[in-house]
């Protein structure tokens, strides 16, 4: 085995930012003597982001192992895996696991822009137990089709595998493969919520990395996983926050945005028009408020989810006028967030993990929970927060919480005139939701992953 490499697979650029800014990655070249090679599930113009931090490290992109024209028998086994997973498969078992935990189940409608979430999605069998286990048995099976350039290339190359998020469709020919070829498998549990309602997670890894206990008791109870395969590192993106950034670097990044320093800043943190669809109508009302009422009190800075391709749109008014500032959403921009949070006045956001990064950072937080503009009936906002994961999070009372336009102004006033309100329910509810936070996660997920593929090496 010693010309072969551990792999670490890299299927979506929320995990791949914790790899890389946390310095995961980087903890298990030094630990593994750089014998580490990364693989890139995401398409190239994303990955290209993160190929030039990899100095020396070799890396492949996912798309050369997917086979997809190697010959009329490959094209045709794909297809039929293609077909039993529309039956069998992802979102079929995302949608029962959802329905019989009862997660996310007020979201779920056909046709919904979130197809974890879209009903129409479920298969035809029967909703019966012993159905559903022969389903995941197939979906998670060694025997299941594996692109042939993939199982190649692993066999001849791959010690073994560490998968920075180990839920996404497209990790699981790599788990397949693995189980194949008996390679020992590390899987990170890539956030918070991923246990609860972001679909099934293989049963089958020799380790499994999660951040806090929570997570560690949805791993059995939700996904067969004993407690002695999980490993609770505490959440590594905490490392980043852990360092305290000058007040110099805010002063610097401020001004290059053509913002005063000097003057109280609150964040608007975006969600994804998905979850969010009537967003762009909150930033207009939000913004005219602000220049009747406001202009004078503070600035707002507005930041897009990485995720939100029609930003432009949904966000464009608040692109001009002095004393506001759009950024352009990133996966890329972990320090310049860090440096906001430890030191902006207050945070405005809906529901999503940057709530939980504005309390760990200790800012005074409002939670939107109304969807402005929107048709009678529909509610998007409040059921953003009604999933399992958030039931510690909406009882903290570590936030200020916001039905209706009056109430975000009156939480935006509250959280300027009296910023430390809150602030030991904020400690509180890191504690219990968070877990450790001393700078260290990251080091320890680094343990964990090594002691199950270091020898392989």
């Amino acid at each position: 085995m010693s010309g072969r490499r551990v792999w670490v697979v890299l299927p979506d650029l929320l995990s791949i930012r914790v790899f890389f800014d946390t310095g995961i990655l980087d903890g298990l070249r030094e630990r593994l003597e750089g014998a580490v090679r990364a693989v890139f599930l995401v398409p190239a113009e994303d990955s290209q982001a993160w190929t030039g931090r990899l100095g020396d490290m070799p890396w492949i992109d996912g798309g050369e192992l997917a086979g997809s024209s190697r010959g009329a028998s490959e094209r045709l086994a794909r297809r039929l895996d293609d077909a039993l997973d529309r039956q069998l498969g992802y979102y079929p078992l995302a949608i029962r696991l959802n329905r019989r935990h009862g997660f996310h189940t007020e979201r779920m409608e056909p046709g919904h822009a979130n197809w974890m979430l879209d009903s129409s999605r479920d298969s035809r069998l029967p909703h019966t137990e012993w159905v559903e286990r022969a389903m995941r048995r197939w979906f998670f099976s060694p025997h299941r089709h594996v692109p042939r350039p993939l199982l190649e290339r692993m066999r001849a190359e791959c010690a073994a595998l560490v998968v920075s998020n180990v839920q996404p469709r497209s990790v699981v020919p790599y788990l397949a493969a693995a189980r194949r070829l008996d390679l020992p498998v590390a899987a990170y549990v890539a956030s918070w919520d991923h246990t609860v309602g972001k679909g099934v997670i293989s049963p089958h890894c020799e380790r499994y990395v999660v951040q806090n206990g929570v997570m560690e008791d949805d791993l059995r109870r939700y996904h067969d996983i004993a407690p002695e395969r999980v490993v609770v590192t505490g959440w590594p993106q905490t490392d980043v926050f852990q360092r305290r950034r000058p007040r110099s670097d805010y002063e610097e990044l401020l001004h290059g945005y053509g913002l005063d320093p000097a003057r109280p800043l609150v964040l608007v943190m975006g969600n994804t028009p998905t979850n969010a669809p009537y967003e762009g109508r909150f930033v207009e009302r939000l913004l005219s408020w602000w220049d009747e009422h406001a202009r004078d009190r503070f600035q707002l800075l507005f930041r897009p989810h990485p995720r939100d391709r029609d930003w432009e749109a949904r966000f464009g008014p608040a692109r001009g006028p002095a004393g506001v500032y759009v950024q352009e959403p990133s996966f890329t921009d972990l320090e310049e967030l860090t440096v906001l949070l430890q030191h902006a006045d207050a945070v405005v956001a809906n529901a999503g993990t940057i709530l939980l990064d504005a309390l760990v950072n200790d800012r005074p937080a409002v939670c939107v929970l109304y969807d402005e503009g929107a048709p009678a009936g529909e509610s998007w906002a409040a059921k953003n927060v009604v999933g399992k994961h958030y039931e510690e999070l909406a009882a903290s009372g570590a936030f200020y919480p916001a039905e209706s336009f009056d109430e975000v102004v009156a939480g935006v006033d509250r959280a300027l005139a009296a910023p430390d309100e809150l602030a030991e329910a904020r400690r509180r509810v890191v504690r219990e939701v968070v877990g450790t936070v001393d700078g260290r996660a990251a080091e320890r997920a680094v343990d964990a992953i090594v002691e199950v593929v270091g020898s392989t090496v």
